[in-house]
């Protein structure tokens, strides 16, 4: 379980960063900064872990906690497909996690991001391995990346229904990319990424697996 010791030891204001969506196959990279000014309430502390590890009901529950107080800071932010495509996944989550924490209303003296590399965010930062299940407010920045690029995608599967966006968020499970196969990319797939470039290349009229056979 994560815990607040690495927030403590500095004894500043310091930020949790993680983002969602490095993976899918649609959707943007969404980021989130968490600060807590005056420590983790007791009662939220112990319901706060990575949010892969939360069911969604617990998951929404301290998603509305962690907004309802007025000590605790959030910042999200987002990087398009677009810019996704521009860069990479890695550059656009670096885009994503510095515009979380420039919108936090006040500045952080430290951001402990999770992962093995940060970005410039113009104060001290330290990467934390798995932060957010060692890291309170890592994991609390889990959970509100989590719940918000969920919603996002639930929203996004009203207007391009039929890859259950709203099951699998983007992800690329064997109804998504069959629905891929059948329907083709939407303006919000990830087209520069190779699995969805072999998905599209195997329905087109061009590709070998359709290409005419020559008669004997």
């Amino acid at each position: 379980m994560p815990d607040y010791s690495r927030e403590k030891e500095h004894g500043g204001r310091v930020a949790g960063v993680d983002e969602v969506g490095r993976g899918p196959l649609a959707g943007p990279v969404v980021a989130a900064a968490v600060m807590f000014l005056r420590g983790v309430p007791d009662d939220l502390a112990g319901r706060l872990d990575d949010s892969k590890k939360l069911r969604p009901a617990l998951r929404e529950r301290a998603f509305a906690d962690l907004h309802a107080s007025p000590s605790i800071l959030i910042g999200v932010a987002a990087a398009s497909v677009t810019e996704i495509e521009r860069h990479n996944i890695l550059r656009a989550a670096h885009l994503a996690m510095q515009r979380a924490v420039a919108r936090l209303s006040r500045r952080p003296e430290l951001v402990l991001v999770d992962g093995n590399a940060a970005p410039d965010f113009g104060c001290p930062a330290q990467c934390v391995v798995g932060g957010d299940s060692r890291c309170l407010s890592i994991a609390a920045a889990s959970i509100v990346a989590k719940v918000i690029r969920d919603r996002l995608m639930t929203r996004l599967s009203l207007r391009w229904p039929g890859y259950g966006w709203e099951r699998n968020a983007g992800y690329g499970t064997p109804a998504h990319r069959a629905a891929l196969r059948a329907g083709g990319i939407t303006p919000h797939h990830r087209a520069a990424f190779g699995t969805v470039r072999q998905l599209v290349l195997s329905t087109s009229p061009h590709s070998p697996e359709n290409a005419e056979q020559p008669s004997c």
